[in-house]
């Protein structure tokens, strides 16, 4: 088959695998979303992240397991190949490289602190602040995929967009950092549980 056929199959598949919602599909995306954001108090999920840099053939992967308590209790612990524990919590952000711990006091940085608000917000969907971001919106076969384009240009410098898969309930399944160099960071959520206890002994360093 010669190339330009291909070409054109894939332009097709390409087309056909992600369109662009109407309003109407995105309003009711946004009150789906929202509903469930608000009506989650916890999260316990496993992940799998990938580190996309320019100069290596193959992303960085990674692997953990990722615990929210509402309001603002996040902890991301990564097992494999390395042990490292991100938490934010009281206003700081809690590192456990192997061990080795330290801590940034996030209240005291705006860039940071809109960091931490950010994450928080993309792990349960909720950033459909027009204030904010540019926002589009994809339907992309059973799935939703929406691009949140920060308008602040001192955190465009730092994140050129938020792309987040949502599945058939609104609920977050993938979230994916874009830096303006390109590189990026892709998490993909398994075995998430939503609104099941979680104690305070996990958020600790």
């Amino acid at each position: 088959m010669p190339k330009i056929f291909y070409l054109l199959f894939f332009m097709v598949f390409a087309t056909q695998a992600q369109t662009k919602m109407s309003s109407t599909e995105a309003d009711a995306l946004k009150t789906k979303v929202k509903a469930l954001a608000s009506a989650t108090q916890t999260i316990s999920s496993d992940f799998i992240q990938y580190k996309h840099l320019d100069f290596l053939d193959n992303a960085i992967e990674t692997s953990g397991k990722l615990a929210f308590k509402s309001p603002n209790l996040l902890k991301w612990e990564y097992v494999k190949p390395f042990k490292y524990s991100v938490l934010f919590k009281d206003q700081t952000l809690f590192i456990n490289d192997e061990g080795n711990k330290s801590n940034v006091d996030i209240g005291s940085n705006k860039m940071f602190k809109q960091l931490n608000e950010l994450i928080i917000n993309s792990v349960k969907g909720d950033m459909f602040d027009e204030t904010e971001f540019r926002i589009e919106y994809f339907k992309k076969e059973a799935n939703s995929l929406v691009y949140f384009f920060p308008k602040e240009k001192k955190f465009s410098k730092y994140i050129e967009a938020f792309h987040i898969l949502f599945n058939e309930k609104g609920d977050v399944v993938e979230v994916k950092m874009i830096e303006p160099s390109q590189d990026y960071t892709k998490i993909v959520f398994t075995n998430k549980v939503l609104n099941q206890t979680i104690g305070n002994a996990v958020f600790t360093n």
